[in-house]
């Protein structure tokens, strides 16, 4: 019996061997959701067997992280140092970063965690390398920044690998609900009109996916790649910026190759000069989406001088982990000003979504 390894090499080949058209679009759909449920089991039995080789793990920090992704020697252990002030080793030679080096830039009043990893190389996703190392640490980042420079700038195969490895840049999940049933089939419903899959090529992937019963609910357009993403459940969607280094050793030319070939807006830079990095840590900043929160404590005024800078979309319980971590035990409630608030001062529990501005009193009970 084929190992599993041989079975998605056998599929990745009729994958890479079926024309590429309308007509085999669903057919292909199946081949990958086949793939992605075998990957899954593929990586059930890594954990099972305690994996190979080392295991890496960056303790995340910070308000927000930071994944510096690029090739070998475009300068991310510089770029690191300047933002950060970290001491991450700097040489004119590839892989001079053997580890994931984690430093903390601090702006407009955020702590953003900026981890230097070492260069993705071709096949990254599979491990050739330090893939395994810079995917995983990639992979929990808030956003990534891919920096290349003045003479390796085809940041698409950085994004090839990451997407390989089951990360969607500048995307967001699909919108699709399933439900497993007993009996019945895959039923499915649209909220919205399909152009690019029929509600049949949908229940076929499901399907191959090893699904037999389900009700399955879309509410957007998708398409094969989306739903196989879906299906597999290990993706991850990350925002992210670009920035290419080296600009003060840009040649006659260069700015049009590089923005012919990213297809994409991106910074030029200098470390070395200094050109664009501080407008990069705006950019960083920015692409966040950090909002303020004006603390009060009760029967006090609001420091509307220092607010506390989260990520948008936190709720009260960000801040209460953000202040002490006892915060969410003895927590009794909170009150809310401010355009999350349906009243000013009104009064919420744990799971109350912030939005920028808004003015928070934590009430807690006493030890």
């Amino acid at each position: 019996m084929a190992t599993i390894e041989e079975q998605i090499k056998a599929l990745e080949e009729e994958i890479f061997n079926t024309q590429k058209n309308k007509a085999t679009e669903h057919h292909l759909g199946k081949l990958k959701a086949k793939i992605a449920k075998l990957r899954a089991q593929q990586e059930l039995q890594k954990i099972k067997g305690g994996g190979q080789g080392r295991r890496y793990y960056i303790k995340k920090s910070g308000d927000a992280t930071v994944a510096l992704v690029g090739f070998p020697s475009v300068g991310k252990s510089s770029l690191l140092n300047y933002l950060t002030g970290s001491k991450s080793e700097v040489a004119a030679y590839q892989f001079t970063t053997l580890e994931v080096i984690p430093g903390v830039m601090e702006y407009k009043g955020a702590k953003i965690q900026i981890l230097d990893m070492p260069g993705i190389i071709k096949g990254a996703a599979r491990g050739k390398g330090r893939g395994r190392e810079v995917i995983t640490a990639a992979r929990a980042a808030d956003i990534i920044l891919l920096l290349g420079d003045v003479f390796n700038y085809r940041l698409d195969i950085l994004e090839r690998e990451l997407y390989e490895a089951g990360i969607r840049l500048d995307k967001q999940p699909p919108n699709i609900h399933i439900t497993q049933e007993q009996k019945g089939g895959i039923m499915v419903r649209s909220t919205v009109q399909l152009t690019r899959m029929t509600e049949l090529e949908i229940a076929e992937i499901i399907r191959a996916y090893g699904i037999v019963n389900a009700s399955v609910t879309i509410r957007e357009d998708i398409d094969t790649d989306s739903l196989v993403d879906f299906l597999a459940g290990n993706r991850v969607y990350i925002p992210s910026v670009v920035a290419i280094n080296k600009f003060d050793l840009k040649y006659g030319g260069v700015e049009q190759k590089i923005g012919h070939d990213i297809g994409r807006e991106y910074l030029p830079a200098s470390v070395a000069t200094r050109q664009g990095l501080e407008e990069l840590k705006d950019l960083i900043y920015t692409r966040l989406g950090f909002i303020r929160v004006y603390l009060k404590p009760k029967g006090g005024k609001a420091d509307m001088e220092e607010p506390l800078v989260i990520l948008d979309g936190s709720t009260v319980r960000t801040v209460c982990e953000h202040l002490h971590r006892d915060f969410v035990e003895l927590f009794r409630y909170a009150l809310v000003w401010g355009k999350s608030a349906k009243f000013p001062g009104q009064s919420v529990g744990l799971d109350h979504s912030l939005t920028d501005g808004d003015v928070l009193s934590i009430i807690t009970k006493r030890r």
